[in-house]
């Protein structure tokens, strides 16, 4: 398992003297060897866990969400004060897990999930009841010329090409600014960033290496997206 390490303390004091980061290291390490991980990273935040600006915390959600690591925190009360971890958390897709319970990750996700299942639910209840109260009154449902109509429009085609060219925008605008560290560090040559890409074991979206072809690609469509490093 690839990792990305994030520790958190509330003071710069803690910050400056190492109260509390060496605990926290020490327990992911200690998580880390009974798992097998591949730590990539290790990020340190001097903030109170009651805001929500917080940029390591950021930094280190994009750098495990352009690798496909997971987000190893030492104790869960180092997050669990800040609601808002919570929801960037979920809209990041980020994987995540706390060494002191292993299945946190599942567990927050999975009170989101129900509660969104029962959001759905309650949606879909209503949908039926006002589909049942039309036909009481006799209105005609659905497409009178069936699934003809959605064809002849190519719908279907259309919407799956669009999602894979919004997935594929998407992962080019996450590694935007990885291209622009690397190109800062003096590495311009396709090629060359292919490499260092591969380096830093990021993966191109369907899960492969990068190659001078596959770079030049993402170089294209940030610049299609206004995005050119």
């Amino acid at each position: 398992m690839r990792t990305v390490n994030y520790l958190r303390v509330s003071t710069e004091r803690q910050g400056r003297s190492g109260l509390g980061l060496d605990a926290q290291r020490a327990t992911i390490e200690a998580f880390c060897a009974t798992r097998g991980c591949q730590p990539l990273a290790e990020y340190i935040e001097v903030e109170s866990g009651k805001r929500d600006d917080r940029p390591e915390l950021a930094r280190a959600l994009h750098h495990a969400k352009v690798t496909g690591a997971t987000v190893v925190i030492a104790k869960l009360d180092r997050l669990s004060r800040n609601a808002a971890f919570l929801m960037t958390l979920r809209d990041s897709g980020t994987k995540f897990v706390a060494a002191d319970l292993a299945d946190a990750n599942n567990l927050t996700i999975g009170i989101m999930a129900l509660i969104a299942q029962q959001e759905r639910e309650a949606t879909s209840q209503r949908t039926r009841e006002a589909l049942q109260a039309a036909k009481a009154r006799g209105q005609r449902l659905g497409n009178p010329n069936g699934s003809a109509a959605l064809r002849r429009a190519q719908r279907g085609n259309t919407a799956a090409l669009a999602t894979i060219t919004s997935r594929a925008d998407a992962h080019a605008l996450d590694l935007a600014p990885v291209i622009a560290d690397i190109r800062e560090g003096g590495t311009t040559s396709l090629s060359g960033i292919a490499k260092a890409l591969n380096d830093r074991a990021i993966r191109t979206p369907r899960g492969g290496q990068w190659h001078a072809t596959s770079v030049r690609n993402l170089l294209a469509r940030l610049d299609a997206n206004g995005r050119a490093p």
